[in-house]
């Protein structure tokens, strides 16, 4: 057997391998896929014809604008997507202003107990969301918070996780731009500002994307500290639509809300999906 043959038994295997990895992906891509081509395809179809299917049908040659109307009519969603924005503002803003100097503190500043502190930080991560909801819960109740955009947005302006990346990322830069911008007089937040923040803007934009799509899918804690539909988010409105009966007899108005609501998250982070590898990649490496 020659070179040539070699080869060529190298590249058929090669191709092989090739065809069989990008038909799992194919695959795969369809299963994820799937759900949202099935909610989008719904939201199109009207009423009667959902109803009349006996077999699902997998196009429609009659779509309609009919059912997002009525999604906007039977609540008002306008308002929650409102209240939505100012919640994921107002909680993004405030979370990145306290994570970032968090995190320049402990991947720069020295202080008696740091190391533990922030051991004790990460040893948070390990404790389950849904274990502190009540202590939040009767704290702002007893705050007189309920039914507020403060009792909404409080509990929500830290996290653990975020602070850990951003001090990784703040710890890759080197020490010696921090010594000089010392000797030349620099205060820490100027360098904070100046040094810090430009050279780590991919992992920051990627905290803000992230944070931004979890506020706009908070559900638990928007549920349990309001009842009052003047502060309800986008969540509370697909749970009234369903509550109130509306959704549960009309499926297709209720994929139209469905659209509605997924339609700006989807859109960020296929305008983002780089610079949220990219962050991450970067919080996560050191060297």
């Amino acid at each position: 057997m020659n070179y040539e043959e070699i080869e060529l038994k190298s590249r058929r295997r090669k191709t092989i391998k090739n065809v069989i990895v990008y038909i799992f992906l194919a695959i795969w891509a369809i299963m994820v896929l799937f759900p949202f081509y099935w909610m989008i395809l719904t939201s199109f179809k009207s009423y009667s014809a959902y109803t009349s299917e006996y077999i699902p049908k997998f196009f429609t040659l009659s779509p309609t604008f009919q059912n997002y109307i009525d999604a906007f009519t039977a609540v008002p969603l306008a308002k929650y997507f409102l209240n939505t924005l100012i919640f994921t503002f107002a909680t993004t803003g405030i979370m990145v202003v306290v994570t970032v100097l968090a995190a320049f503190a402990f991947a720069r500043l020295d202080f008696k107990g740091k190391d533990l502190v922030f051991t004790l930080f990460l040893s948070l991560m390990m404790i389950p969301a849904e274990l502190v909801v009540i202590t939040n819960f009767v704290t702002i109740t007893n705050w007189n918070m309920r039914n507020t955009f403060m009792g909404l947005i409080l509990p929500s302006v830290t996290s653990v996780f975020y602070i850990y990346l951003l001090r990784e990322n703040f710890a890759q830069v080197p020490d010696d731009l921090y010594k000089a911008a010392k000797v030349d007089g620099t205060s820490d937040f100027k360098y904070l500002t100046k040094v810090m923040l430009p050279i780590c803007r991919p992992t920051i934009v990627t905290v803000i994307i992230l944070k931004v799509i979890e506020c706009w899918n908070s559900y638990v804690w928007p549920r349990l500290i309001t009842d009052d539909q003047a502060y309800f988010l986008v969540s509370n409105g697909i749970q009234e639509i369903r509550e109130n009966g509306f959704g549960r007899e009309n499926i297709p108005a209720m994929m139209a809300a469905v659209v509605v609501i997924s339609v700006p998250l989807i859109v960020i982070f296929l305008i983002f999906r780089n610079k949220i590898m990219e962050g991450v990649s970067r919080g996560g490496t050191k060297g």
